[in-house]
């Protein structure tokens, strides 16, 4: 049988010899017939069984991590998953899992769910899924179990902290809608907001609807969040951009190693509005279609970018179907804004892979034009107009969110209360945050600040040179100090706690759409964005060449 298998391998890439013969690629022909020679060898002389078509798995995988992250092999069972995820309507799970402290926990649902609908609550922890034990498993062996037709069911016992109880669920699978737009309104001063996850099925026409209503409810200036959009299809992208500029203006161009790889997208009808000022947000985790809208809108100087650097991925994949229904997304070409530059941030091609690639410097940073004349660089991502600092999170906060006090603080206070106000309307009083710092006492939450752990070093270092003794007093001084200042961060640093809190809590009932809407509220970037848009002489100034 082991021969059987062997020689069908090497009569399959006896079939690659003679086309590859004919393309005259001897590297090619040598290597495939070296590595057929060591799976020949493994399979007479290992001592142990092997399994040809894991080891030959094993070796396409690897071979693929030498190139970039986005080349990737995928086997029959990985192909459906890949089909599910990119799809907006794809029947999956309706909840995001993590592993807290060895434990498969729910942190997010989509709203209005099966999951959500069924009873399933943020913070359940899960035991087992249709009998399965959660014990010793990944979040994808759960997500696999949770997966399945629409129309069937799955069973789902977890543990409800807040209750101290077990707790089984009967799940109907459905198709579940992950929306490319979560929300979209007026914030005050006639500026509108439409916040993009994702650029799936029908972004173009989403925003384009969204972009409407807000017109007919009185809009004049624009903000369009693309922070933390990954981005998706290309041709949404350019859907997007159809919106704001003019007819058979270039988009994108597309370049690669094949014709069919080297296109050039663009608008192909007249703006509905080419007017109306708009701020695109961006920051480090805005990437691919996102960059491609807001690294167009900026080389049209039809916008302002307000934020941070983004990602900086310029490659462009497809997905090839190959034998016995696997498939391969390869990265067939790089993409090219209006100006000539390419946002791609990272050279994995002809570079040391091991260490990740080769990030481009800033010194070599090529200048490009916009429309206006204004000078942009490929610095790798879309560099903002105007730069948002990145906000410093206070330490206790920090430590707070790590210990998951904050989290578990929301789950309880979810129990005890079947509502709140609205998501835009809820605050954490100073009631609420009595009550969170009493529920601290409660359950033991500690943390330890760099200060402390500093001073944890000192004694260590004084412990190994036996001269702790000399400073034994000092040091029970300042660990007590440092205790003192420890209590009275709870309190300085209360109106960035109490934030998070209202955040926390107002994902239990509304979820990360209420999440969403609570943190506009208190939100650099919007107020960035409106102080820009609010202010035409500096808009303009902004979008003007440098005298």
């Amino acid at each position: 049988m082991k021969k059987t298998i062997i020689s069908i391998l090497c009569f399959t890439f006896s079939g690659l010899f003679t086309t590859i013969s004919a393309q005259n690629d001897f590297e090619i022909v040598k290597n495939v017939d070296i590595f057929i020679s060591v799976l020949n060898e493994l399979n007479d002389k290992y001592a142990d069984e092997i399994s040809p078509g894991e080891l030959t798995q094993t070796a396409i995988k690897a071979m693929l991590l030498s190139l970039d992250p986005y080349t990737v092999y995928y086997n029959e069972g990985e192909i459906e998953t890949y089909r599910m995820r990119n799809t907006s309507e794809s029947g999956d799970v309706d909840v995001t899992l993590q592993n807290i402290d060895k434990q498969i926990v729910v942190t997010d649902m989509v709203e209005d769910g099966p999951s959500a609908k069924t009873g399933l609550r943020i913070g359940d922890r899960i035991l087992s899924v249709n009998g399965q034990s959660s014990e010793n498993r990944d979040i994808e062996a759960i997500n696999l179990a949770m997966r399945g037709q629409p129309g069937t069911s799955y069973s789902v016992e977890v543990f409800r902290p807040t209750d101290n109880k077990n707790l089984t669920f009967k799940v109907k699978r459905e198709k579940v809608k992950q929306p490319n737009i979560p929300y979209s309104g007026i914030l005050g001063d006639k500026v509108g907001y439409i916040k993009l996850n994702q650029f799936l099925e029908k972004a173009g026409s989403e925003v384009l609807d969204a972009f409407n209503k807000l017109k007919e409810e009185g809009m004049e200036y624009l903000i369009l969040d693309l922070r933390e959009n990954g981005g998706g299809l290309l041709g949404e992208a350019v859907n997007i951009i159809d919106i704001f500029v003019g007819k058979d203006i270039t988009v994108v161009e597309t370049k690669g190693k094949i014709d069919e790889m080297n296109r050039i997208y663009k608008t192909r009808n007249n703006a509905k509005d080419a007017d109306i000022p708009i701020v695109v947000l961006v920051n480090e985790h805005s990437a691919s279609a996102s960059e491609i809208v807001s690294g167009t809108l900026q080389d049209l100087d039809r916008a302002v970018i307000v934020g941070q650097k983004s990602f900086g991925k310029g490659l462009v994949q497809k997905v090839y179907p190959m034998d016995y229904n696997t498939s391969m997304k390869i990265t067939v070409s790089k993409y090219y804004i209006p100006s000539g530059r390419c946002v791609q941030n990272i050279e994995y091609f002809d570079r040391d892979t091991t260490k990740g690639g080769y990030k481009i410097p800033d010194s070599l940073a090529v200048a490009y034009k916009t429309k206006n004349g204004r000078t942009v660089y490929d610095k790798g991502g879309v560099e903002p107009d105007v730069a948002v600092p990145e906000e410093r999170i206070p330490e206790v906060l920090s430590a707070l969110i790590e210990e998951q006090a904050i989290f578990d603080f929301a789950n309880d206070y979810r129990a005890k209360h079947e509502t709140i106000a609205e998501a835009d309307k809820f605050i954490v009083d100073d009631a609420i945050y009595n009550e969170f710092l009493q529920y601290l006492k409660t359950n033991k939450y500690n943390y330890t600040t760099a200060l402390e752990k500093k001073l944890e070093e000192l004694k260590t270092t004084a412990e190994k040179e036996k001269s702790f003794s000399g400073i034994q007093t000092a040091y029970n001084q300042l660990k007590t100090q440092l205790e003192n200042l420890k209590t009275q961060d709870l309190t300085t640093h209360k109106a960035e706690i109490a934030r998070a809190l209202t955040q926390e809590i107002v994902s239990r009932y509304y979820y990360s759409t209420g999440r969403l809407i609570n943190s506009l509220h208190h939100d650099s970037y919007i107020e960035t964005a409106k102080s820009v848009l609010l202010d035409p002489s500096r808009y303009k100034a902004i979008l003007s060449p440098k005298k």
